[in-house]
């Protein structure tokens, strides 16, 4: 089976492995570090800022059943693009939100959806609350400081074994994105 792979930050590495390992046309996901400045990093060296990494999940998935930009529609449903490096509980450069891709193929439709993220006037009333909490000077019409990153792969990092597959290890743990909600619009299964 042919697969593509692309990688995507924001927030905890753990929730974005939970909600991309659930959608149909994905076969595998990874979480990691991605960009890291240093060789090897290791948790500990990411979430002390040490490497220049975020923390992401690699997904691979069957282009055939899901294509790139709805694993971005995903992505941006789930995380907020218009805040600087935090999402829910996480805050800090490791956590920032972004899409990285590692086939020059998949450029043309990063930049694509990327531009119309940056370019969205009215944003969800979600992420509207989030904006009036960490931007006092937004414009509730107007266009929004866009801060996730689009570029390509430098490095992907695969975190310890410890690190994959978390959620589904702890399910009790508290999370940021809500399953739930995500299950009953038919987003996961």
């Amino acid at each position: 089976m042919y697969t593509k792979k692309i990688y995507f930050a924001g927030g905890s590495f753990y929730e974005l492995e939970e909600v991309f390992s659930r959608l149909p046309g994905v076969v595998e996901t990874r979480v990691g570090y991605i960009n890291s400045e240093t060789p090897e990093p290791s948790y500990e060296d990411v979430v002390r800022g040490k490497t220049g990494a975020a923390m992401g999940v690699e997904v691979s998935f069957n282009p055939k059943k899901v294509d790139l930009s709805a694993l971005m529609d995903v992505l941006f449903t789930v995380i907020n693009p218009y805040v600087k490096d935090w999402q829910g509980k996480c805050e800090g450069p490791m956590y920032r939100s972004g899409v990285y891709y590692d086939s020059a193929e998949d450029a043309p439709i990063v930049d694509y959806h990327m531009n119309f993220i940056r370019n969205r006037k009215k944003v969800p009333a979600a992420t509207n609350a989030a904006l009036t909490v960490n931007d006092p000077n937004h414009d509730p019409n107007g266009p929004r400081q866009c801060y996730a990153e689009a570029m390509r792969l430098k490095s992907f990092h695969p975190a310890d074994d410890e690190h994959q597959g978390y959620l589904k290890h702890h399910p009790e743990l508290s999370t940021h994105i809500d399953f739930t909600l995500l299950e009953k619009l038919g987003i996961i299964r």
